[in-house]
């Protein structure tokens, strides 16, 4: 079977407002679930210098709420199929408000207890996401929807790394990066005029039948693990790069921590471009191991490129924001093609996220630690790669068709 043919059934529902008000409300939404983990990226030196901890902990202010993708994904999950997938974002929305208040509060424990709720709040939102597009989308314009929901999880990334640094000069870190729950506010508004009508609406329609064509059991599927080793490999190297990517170019090229973090928003602007470029390449071939390939290529370029040739770190910061923002839009488009039904899709998408991030939580720790050890970025970089060549040889595996 071929997995880039939707086996959900033909006549499964397409509630709501209409596609494009759910986009804006997706597109929005996302702007929340990447930017309040990376805003802390270029104001890691002061919190170290302010709360008086090390490397390896300062990488936990990053690394922690990717644990909770991982291990909050059961708690997700059951929260959505409880509350509902509109009604569950909605309180996930107020949860990031007011984790994002309390992480800016003083001390190290509040940081921390801040930090772990940000993490479990965005964790429902990585979980529902590709469950509403698996349902509420025509499966042609699914890929393309996933697209701009990941170009505006860079975008919203882009954005905090960018005016974090400026805002803290004029009004201390803690401030700074409260001031961005003022976003999850306006997530929450559009949300629910995006979405108001469609719980209801799914409700009334027939319920899909899951078990079509006498499948295996949704977690002996092949292409859950192997899918779920491939975005581990994806996210261990996106969260390990974006944590550190400022101070090395610091460390490399003598920036200053300012212009470090607004220039390491390239690698999250560029995600743009993969974001929409891979629904393109999926269209044109039919599968996704082209696009998978494509996107493997491109992430390489980063660690290498910063190995051999440093100063033209623009080509491959870009390179591998093309990639970032790819590899996340293929993965999850393969997840959504695959996945026989809404309720299939949940569970799917909540074991893909939750055994890949608790991968990725060690990214920002692991790369750390390493540079810490080795005092340069030879080794934390070669450890990228290494985790580039897992998201290869994984992705390449649930991207062929006997991995259905």
């Amino acid at each position: 079977m071929e997995v880039v043919t939707s086996t959900r059934p033909a006549t499964a529902v397409r509630p709501g407002t209409g596609t494009g008000l759910l986009v804006l409300a997706l597109v929005v939404l996302a702007l929340n679930l990447r930017g309040p983990i990376v805003a802390i990226s270029p104001v890691l030196d002061t919190i170290r210098a302010d709360l008086g901890i090390g490397a390896g902990t300062a990488g936990l202010l990053t690394s922690l709420p990717v644990l909770c993708f991982a291990l909050a994904t059961p708690l997700a999950s059951l929260l959505l199929a409880r509350a509902g997938l509109e009604r569950g974002v909605l309180i996930a929305l107020g949860a990031l408000l007011v984790g994002t208040v309390v992480r800016s509060t003083d001390g190290l424990p509040a940081v921390i207890v801040g930090t772990l709720v940000i993490g479990i709040a965005i964790t429902v939102g990585n979980v529902a996401v590709p469950v509403i597009v698996g349902r509420d989308v025509p499966a042609h314009r699914a890929g393309i929807v996933l697209g701009g929901y990941t170009a505006a999880l860079n975008v919203g990334s882009m954005i905090m790394l960018s005016f974090t640094v400026p805002l803290a000069a004029g009004l201390g870190w803690r401030p700074a990066l409260a001031a961005w729950g003022l976003v999850a506010v306006l997530a929450a508004g559009v949300f629910w005029l995006g979405t108001r009508g469609n719980a209801r609406r799914a409700a009334e329609a027939p319920a899909p039948d899951e078990g079509v064509g006498g499948g295996p059991v949704w977690w002996r599927r092949p292409i859950v693990w192997a899918l779920t080793i491939a975005f581990g490999g994806q996210a261990f190297s996106y969260y390990g790069v974006t944590a550190w990517l400022p101070l090395l170019l610091h460390d490399e090229l003598g920036m200053d921590p300012a212009a470090a973090g607004v220039s390491a928003s390239v690698f999250q602007v560029a995600a743009v471009a993969g974001a929409f470029g891979v629904p393109v390449l999926l269209r044109v071939f039919d599968r996704p191991l082209p696009s998978l390939l494509v996107v493997c290529a491109f992430w390489a370029t980063l660690p290498l490129g910063l190995l051999l040739a440093p100063e033209l770190w623009p080509v491959w910061c870009a390179l591998g924001g093309v990639a970032q923002g790819g590899g996340f839009t293929v993965i999850f488009s393969i997840v959504v093609r695959a996945a026989r039904g809404p309720a299939e899709g949940r569970r799917m998408s909540a074991l893909v996220q939750g055994g890949g991030y608790l991968v990725a939580a060690t990214g920002p720790t692991v790369v750390g630690a390493v540079h810490e050890a080795t005092n340069a970025w030879t080794v934390p970089l070669l450890v990228v790669l290494g985790a580039v060549a897992v998201l290869t040889v994984a992705g390449s595996y649930a991207a062929s068709a006997r991995a259905a």
